[in-house]
């Protein structure tokens, strides 16, 4: 896949990015969601934005000292407390992330810790919520994330959406699914195949708003030139392979091609649930080439978990990341809720 080179003065690399999301074949409405944003200039493409087509800063743009952040989520309750979950998700992960990085306590945090704690925000607020408002009782979203800093891309998990990365022509799953199938699979008691067709394949572990506590797995890669990222939600996930993935990334001629084609494919096999997806590609600048690097190639299946996703690495949590944070930090998306009493009269 051909993408223009955009670069300006003393950046990292380019940035090419383009989402969509898709109420499937089935579904009466949409509780996917997904976030694009520029961190060095708050620039921000959501769905509900309402931009019809996004301008040119939003799908493309240089890497900057602060980064950038994709993401996809999927939310769950019922009536309409799942899209509002998603949406919450989104918003306060976006907010969290760009103040965080102008405080002047939290900004000393590696780029890694505050994506951690955004999510965790984000779960504190959206249960908070779910406890407040009756018409959102049991309302969570998944979510997960790719922040890139520097020549390295951090990956911020809850559930069981999911996060592929395409290279050299293959593709890996850098996420891993945090699901009861997930787990089966990692233990060794099934194979991916019996995973993909097991009758418990929707029921995920955690959710952001599920509980006060969520436990945000967070990896990180060191990116390549020509790197391409997929997030997904699991209506695509549940139809389509990571191979088949790969196949029409790189058949089509645009990163929004690629991202019709997936969905349209998705819809082919049934559309049963909601699909989102966000397909991004890294270039130039201070990126490795392939061509120079050893570990383009997939290993073999006799190597580890971690290898087999790229080299993965999984970052524990900072002792130092404080667990209380001050309320100034959550009290600013109660304002995006639909009014009481909204919900319980949905259809």
């Amino acid at each position: 896949m051909l993408l223009a080179q955009v670069m300006t003065e003393d950046t990292g690399f380019n940035i090419e990015v383009y989402a969509k999301t898709d109420v499937g074949s089935v579904r009466p409405g949409n509780e996917d969601n997904f976030v694009v944003l520029n961190l060095s200039t708050a620039d921000t493409w959501k769905p509900d934005s309402k931009v019809v087509e996004p301008t040119r800063n939003l799908t493309s743009f240089s890497q900057s000292h602060y980064g950038a952040l994709i993401a996809v989520t999927d939310g769950m309750g019922g009536a309409l407390a799942g899209e509002v979950a998603s949406r919450l998700a989104v918003e306060c992960v976006r907010d969290r992330m760009l103040e965080l990085q102008a405080s002047p306590t939290y900004s000393k945090f590696p780029f890694s810790e505050r994506l951690r704690l955004s999510l965790e925000l984000a779960n504190l607020y959206i249960y908070q919520m779910s406890v407040k408002r009756a018409e959102c009782s049991g309302m969570g979203a998944t979510f997960t994330a790719a922040g890139l800093h520097g020549t390295t891309a951090y990956f911020g998990q809850v559930g069981d959406s999911r996060a592929y990365l395409v290279r050299g022509g293959q593709a890996q799953q850098i996420t891993r699914d945090q699901s009861l199938v997930g787990q089966l699979v990692e233990a060794g008691h099934i194979t991916q195949e019996e995973a993909e067709r097991h009758s418990y394949k929707n029921v995920i572990l955690q959710a952001l708003g599920a509980a006060p506590n969520v436990n945000v797995v967070v990896d990180r890669v060191t990116l390549h030139d020509k790197d391409i990222l997929v997030l997904c939600s699991d209506g695509l996930s549940n139809k389509v392979s990571a191979n088949e993935i790969t196949a029409e990334v790189d058949r089509a001629g645009s990163l929004k091609e690629a991202c019709d084609s997936l969905i349209s494919l998705a819809n082919e096999r049934g559309g049963e649930d909601n699909i989102t997806v966000v397909v991004a590609q890294v270039s130039g600048g201070k990126l490795r080439s392939d061509a120079s690097d050893p570990t383009v190639t997939l290993p073999l299946p006799s190597k580890s978990l971690t290898q087999e996703r790229w080299g993965a690495e999984t970052i524990n949590r900072d002792p130092t990341l404080p667990y209380e944070i001050d309320d100034v930090l959550l009290d600013d998306e109660e304002e995006t809720l639909p009014p009481p009493g909204h919900l319980d009269n949905a259809k």
